[in-house]
């Protein structure tokens, strides 16, 4: 993940969970406008689930698309007051992110990287 990093912030009552599968439903979208190949090229995302949040790249095109479904169908879900979105710091979220097609990550890390959502 590079600049533009949106974090998602989620209150204690939402299920993580969920809001990944909300996540790829807004992948399914954006897929629709930019084709397969070039979301699994362009968007990358991070789930902490000790955190309650997820990190979604929103540095190109297809990824800021995505945060804009992502954001929509959120607010459609969960409320707006079930999550807080906000710009990450960008250096920490890339140092702390290990990008891992498939979106999987060594087991009991807690956390899910994919590239290409």
């Amino acid at each position: 993940m590079t600049a533009n990093v949106f974090r998602f912030e989620f209150e204690p009552s939402v299920v993580i969970a969920e809001a990944e599968l909300t996540l790829h439903l807004a992948t399914y979208a954006v897929e629709g406008l930019y084709g397969e190949a070039r979301v699994r090229l362009e968007a990358a995302y991070r789930l902490d689930e000790s955190r309650n949040d997820i990190l979604v790249d929103g540095g190109t095109e297809v990824g800021a698309a995505l945060v804009k479904v992502f954001t929509r169908l959120l607010l459609r879900e969960f409320g707006q007051d079930g999550f807080h979105v906000r710009l990450a710091n960008a250096q920490a979220a890339v140092a702390s992110s290990v990008q891992c097609p498939g979106g999987s990550s060594p087991e009991g890390a807690g956390e899910r990287t994919s590239s290409g959502v």
